[in-house]
């Protein structure tokens, strides 16, 4: 099969498709490779490299598109991506669909086969190709949320960990799965106070279990969530709904509840947002103020630190790629029932019912 690996192009977006190494296996396997010209540099990977392990680099995004059978990349195409994709081209990337209807409309359009990395799954319901990702961003949504708090960029002035004497910083962080775990360990790292909410009592059980004694667990309604903003300082929005739209757990009149600098961080935006007042941003402007609380909703988080980003999304990546180069994805969605539940949108139709619900198609 032929394999083309285009340049991200969204805002500050670094990462690339597939690393070298990724490369590499699929080149021995006498698949063809096709990279754009600088699409790896952001990740720290140069064209030599790829050139090395049997790629062809090619200069343009136009020639990577039309002459690739599978289009391996990142994040979701933009609108100038749009009139490249071809019909019964596949497109292996995270689509988050139910968050964008003109996305979803142009990939109907463009009749390829759309299979998102955020809805395969594992036998045991867990999301492979999500979790890295979802690891890296619960990590960074201290370290940015952290950041923000400081004074200067109009945060409450808290220094999480607090020192001797002082009390640290209270953090409050909606949902238990991959990203709220990850979020937990980093500020209870750094010595904060940790809430963690959920619906799922098991997940409670477990991050009880495993996290320290200064992380505490609460079951998730509008009341507990009401009665705990007035005192956190920094809180995270984690909560997924598999191929969804995110719930909207705090409401803009919750805003004038919380105390003046407290920082939101929305992990949950490219799923639309567990916010109501969420907006996408960028790295290059990540945050708004709205009732004097500062919002940090950057929807391609990982994206800040792409050589780790991409290392650890091509180490999970790559099983699913060489089965969909090997076998074409109608055998190979057909062989391997995780792999299959990725197919979002085929040939015009749209096949994942999420999808479906979030546009009323």
């Amino acid at each position: 099969m032929i394999v083309g690996i285009p340049k991200e192009i969204k805002n500050n977006e670094s990462r690339v498709g597939m690393t070298p190494a990724g490369v590499f296996e699929l080149t021995k396997r006498n698949h063809s490779v096709f990279v754009q010209s600088t699409a790896g540099e952001g990740s720290g990977f140069f064209d030599k490299d790829y050139q090395e392990v049997g790629a062809t680099v090619l200069e343009t995004i136009e020639e990577v598109y039309s002459k690739s059978e599978m289009i391996v990349k990142v994040k979701e195409p933009i609108a100038s991506e749009y009139p490249l994709i071809k019909e019964n081209q596949i497109v292996f990337t995270y689509f988050h669909f139910a968050s964008s209807e003109p996305l979803t409309l142009a990939m109907i359009k463009s009749k390829a086969i759309c299979i998102a990395y955020e809805t395969v799954e594992d036998n045991d319901g867990t999301l492979p190709l999500l979790t890295p990702m979802s690891e890296v961003a619960g990590r960074m949504a201290i370290q940015q949320g952290a950041k923000y708090l400081e004074k200067p960029i109009k945060g409450r002035g808290i220094l999480l960990g607090g020192v001797p004497g002082v009390k640290p910083g209270k953090v409050l962080i909606l949902g238990a799965g991959v990203v709220g775990v990850q979020a937990a360990k980093m500020a209870a790292g750094l010595g904060a106070h940790v809430t963690i909410m959920d619906i799922n009592m098991k997940r409670l059980r477990y991050v009880n279990d495993v996290l320290p004694n200064h992380v505490t667990t609460a079951f998730s309604s509008e009341y507990s969530i009401r009665q705990l903003i007035k005192t956190h300082d920094l809180i995270v929005g984690g909560v997924l709904v598999k191929g969804g739209k995110a719930p909207k757990l705090i409401t803009k009149d919750m805003l004038k509840e919380m105390r003046p600098g407290t920082v939101i961080v929305d992990v949950a935006v490219d799923q639309g947002g567990c916010f109501e007042t969420t907006k996408a941003t960028t790295h290059e402007d990540p945050t708004y103020i709205i009732d004097d609380v500062v919002h940090y909703c950057v929807a391609n988080m990982p994206g800040a630190v792409p050589y780790t980003s991409t290392m650890a999304l091509t180490n999970v990546t790559l099983p699913f790629v060489l089965n969909l180069a090997n076998k074409g994805w109608e055998k190979a969605c057909e062989e391997d029932q995780n792999l299959s539940k990725g197919l979002s949108i085929v040939k015009g139709d749209v096949v994942y019912k999420e999808i479906n619900e979030a546009f009323n198609l």
